[in-house]
């Protein structure tokens, strides 16, 4: 039988079973398995069979996914925590079989050729392909070649890195006193970088400061301080660093006339047709820098390795001229005598030219003791040439129609012998990169005004490029206890946006200590020994057994990791037990904040800002326009010419707040106020003693309290209530009168007196309830009124409520209060909408015969 119909019938077999799996398992939710389990017990057995099964297939298909991926599961899937467990490992299969899965299907559909397919009659370029680089040639697993260096590397060095620099050609200002160092005011050891930190030549035009235009002033006044920070010691460490061992013959550079020239594009040799020489012995480093020496153009790449390595490593070094290309091994043990070639690569004469030179400056430095002087970054000019990318990849298309096959820039380049696609892929880099630099200076060239520092784009490539040069390298630091460097926890804290607890954020600091300690002490990069992601995860889950510890390293961390499992485990329960009461990443965060904005901290900022010297600027004067880009001509407003009047009472240690000083204006006001009386009283002549005024009559405060608002309907009762009270009010004073002359009357006519009033009091209230109310309401005028008692009136908050009596006061009546409900039944309700009078359709009649 054919092979193609065996494989299509297994494979709708396989298809049909899926699917018809997948629609059972949709059928019911996963939240009511439980119901379903309490309610059937024989439907949780056969649930629990079917899962195991479903779980025993899935672990087979892994486990020989993993062997086609070359990659290794953590172990078997006996239920569903392994699997949660083990999910990192079970998705680095799967997206190693898609991407398999991918270039299978590149090779059928003829995307991607195959190897051996075609082979080639002549020689041609190559192309780059989307194969993904082999493992193998990523992660290659071989001896360390730093562990036979003649000069080894402390990884637990602390304080300032000192260069490796033993002899300093072409040097203005000799080794010893380049790397000078004095103690400061605040006994730190600094470098002394007057005497060697001369102003960098930013006048491009050959003008004169002078003579050179308001913006230009500003722009070489900012960049003139950006050189001297960077020519600066900064603070590393919580010590110094040392200085750029060149920087005074960079920063006074002046680079060859041809620089500034437009010339043809010298062509370069045929990639195909010549080989490049590969350098492994110090006599062949020697002749190679005997031919150095007679170029005037120099091509250099690196290659770099820091995946087992707790620094780093440069693996590789590229040299190229206009007849000739060189590979250089940089893991020799002999790796430092390379230090030779700062004789070309230090010599002003020679241009050397870089395609993104930031970092290669900086491992240079730090592996073989070379620095740069002379430096021209075809990365700078397509930053100002403003071309859509910036990499070297597109200046190759551009330029010289050349696909590289980028998939080696993550290769190892540890492997030696190096394989012929790394070495082609490595001689690519330089071996057109003097073309393209003859390319892009011309156009750097042809567009640039050198009148004007502003356009003046060939200038502006080779000050960025000074800069580049300048670059020094640190040590990479880890503070345990504040997290502060560049490998310390604290970036990688604020990298995660992580929210831990008090016990989590104690076992996270300790597990990342813990891992960059090991590094350090094997040379191996952190991310080789524990991915930050299983960092992270430890001190989420804080596992409590030594199983779940292992399970959660998974694939990606190393074996040295597995092997301390134990060690680890004890330090993450006591990180807990320390961690119980500590800070959250909440806390330390906020603690962070109030260190950098509260009071003290800006103070102290401003302050130090204060302290320092004077930049030697050019004057204010200079950089002021006489006239405005806004309003041009217009004159200033005289508002602004008015003198203030000068605040004597701040001294010079107080801090003037507004309010502060709007007290002392009004007692400075107050002061001359009174200056003034007195010196009108002396020029008067008093004729006699004025006489003394009486004293005014002290009023005494009485407490009052506001009555409860009322209804229109409640006034004519409240008028009568307030005549009453008024008409009670008098005849009380009246009785206070005559109370001495009653005392004298016998007790009959004291009782006749009494029944009198009280009969009076009656007939007067009878006969005001007796008026309509109509002539009640109009003959109310302002006059009559009696004034508001507030001394009698009720509380609004404790008062009670005041109901009208229905009937004309007689009876206690109380209006019932409005329900809609009710209301939407009767009269008192709103009326409903009218109802639409709709066309109605016509009715069919049968007739019957």
């Amino acid at each position: 039988m054919d092979p193609s119909q065996d494989f299509k019938s297994l494979q709708d077999k396989i298809q049909a079973s899926l699917v018809s799996t997948t629609r059972a398992v949709q059928r019911i939710a996963n939240e009511d398995l439980g119901f379903q389990r309490t309610v059937n017990p024989a439907t949780g057995d056969r649930l629990e069979e079917q899962s195991t099964r479903l779980l025993s297939l899935s672990s087979e298909l892994l486990k020989s996914a993993a062997k086609t991926t070359g990659q290794k599961l953590g172990g078997d899937l006996e239920d569903a925590e392994d699997v949660d467990i083990q999910w990192r490992g079970i998705v680095d299969v799967i997206d190693g079989l898609l991407e398999k899965a991918d270039i299978c299907l590149d090779e059928y559909t003829g995307l991607v050729k195959r190897k051996g397919d075609f082979p080639e009659t002549q020689p041609q370029k190559k192309a780059k392909t989307n194969e993904r680089l082999d493992f193998n040639f990523r992660r290659a697993n071989i001896i360390k070649p730093q562990k036979a260096f003649e000069k080894q590397v402390d990884n637990f060095a602390t304080g300032p890195w000192k260069p490796l620099l033993t002899q300093k050609p072409h040097a203005t200002v000799p080794l010893e006193e380049s790397l000078s160092v004095f103690v400061d005011e605040n006994g730190r050891e600094q470098y002394d970088n007057t005497p060697f930190l001369p102003l960098l030549d930013l006048n491009w035009s050959g003008k004169p400061v002078e003579e050179m235009g308001n913006c230009a002033k500003r722009n070489f006044a900012t960049r003139r301080q950006q050189m001297r920070n960077l020519g600066s010691v900064q603070p590393a460490n919580g010590s110094f660093r040392f200085k750029h061992p060149y920087e005074t013959e960079i920063l006074n550079l002046k680079y060859t006339g041809s620089t500034y020239e437009t010339r043809d594009p010298i062509p370069y040799q045929p990639i195909e047709t010549t080989s490049a020489t590969w350098v492994d012995t110090y006599e062949g480093v020697l002749e190679m820098l005997e031919e150095l020496k007679q170029a005037k153009e120099i091509a250099i790449d690196l290659e770099h390795h820091d995946y087992r390595s707790y620094h780093g490593l440069l693996s590789l070094m590229q040299i190229s001229t206009r007849e000739k290309d060189w590979i250089v091994d940089t893991l020799r043990p002999w790796r430092h005598k390379l230090e030779v070639l700062n004789e070309v690569f230090a010599d002003p004469k020679i241009l050397k030219v870089f395609h993104g030179a930031f970092m290669d400056m900086i491992w240079l430095q730090r592996d073989l003791g070379l620095y740069i002087v002379g430096l021209f970054d075809t990365f700078h000019a397509s930053s100002a040439l403003g071309y859509p990318q910036r990499s070297l990849a597109y200046l190759l298309k551009n330029f010289v129609d050349f696909d590289a096959d980028k998939k080696y820039q993550m290769a190892d380049w540890r492997i030696r012998p190096l394989p012929e696609e790394m070495f082609y892929y490595a001689r690519s880099d330089t071996h057109f990169l003097l073309y393209i630099y003859d390319k892009v200076r011309n156009e750097l060239i042809e567009r640039s005004d050198r009148s004007n520092p502003e356009k003046d784009l060939i200038g502006y490539t080779l000050q960025k490029s000074k800069e580049t040069s300048l670059d020094r390298y640190t040590y990479s630091t880890a503070d345990p206890e504040t997290g502060d460097g560049a490998r310390g926890w604290a970036n990688a804290l604020q990298r995660s946006h992580a929210s831990l607890t008090g016990e989590q954020f104690a076992v996270f600091k300790a597990v990342h200590n813990w891992r960059d300690e090991l590094a350090r002490r094997d040379d191996e990069n952190p991310t080789f020994i524990m991915p930050p992601q299983v960092t992270m995860e430890i001190a989420r889950i804080m596992p409590t057994d030594p199983k779940a510890l292992w399970s959660l390293l998974g694939n990606s961390s190393c074996q040295k990791a597995k092997q301390s499992v134990d060690v680890l485990f004890s330090i993450i329960s006591e990180a807990r037990k320390a961690g119980a009461d500590g800070p959250s990443t909440t806390d330390y965060f906020r603690s962070l904040y109030l260190e950098n904005h509260s009071v003290a901290a800006v103070a102290k900022r401003e302050l130090s800002k204060e302290a320092k010297p004077e930049l030697d600027l050019p004057p204010v004067e200079t950089l002021r326009s006489a006239k405005s880009q806004l309003f041009g001509q217009l004159p200033v407003s005289s508002i602004w010419e008015e003198a203030s009047t000068p605040n004597t009472i701040a001294t010079a240690g107080q801090i003037a707040l507004p309010w502060t000083r709007f007290v002392q204006d009004a007692v400075v006001a107050a002061s001359q106020h009174e200056t003034e009386l007195k010196s009108q009283d002396q020029d008067m002549i008093p004729l006699e003693e004025p006489p003394k005024a009486a004293p005014a009559p002290i009023e005494i405060d009485q407490d009052f309290t506001l009555k409860q608002g009322r209804k229109r309907k409640l006034e004519e009762s409240e008028d009568s209530d307030a005549e009453e009270a008024a008409a009670l009010a008098t005849e009380e004073m009246i009785s206070l009168d005559v109370d001495g002359a009653e005392r004298k009357l016998s007790k009959e006519e004291k009782k006749r007196l009494k029944k009198e009033k009280r009969e009076a009091r009656k007939a007067k209230k009878e006969a005001k309830a007796k008026k309509p109310a109509a002539v009640a309401d109009e003959g109310g005028d302002d006059d009559d009124e009696v004034p508001f008692d507030y001394t009698k009136a009720q509380s609004i908050l404790s008062g009670q409520r005041v109901v009208p009596a229905a009937n004309n006061g007689e009876g206690k009546g109380r209006k019932k209060a409005f329900d809609p409900y009710a209301a939407r039944m009767n009269a008192e309700g709103p009326k409903a909408a009218r109802r639409v009078q709709t066309e109605r359709p016509g009715k069919t009649l049968t007739y019957r015969n």
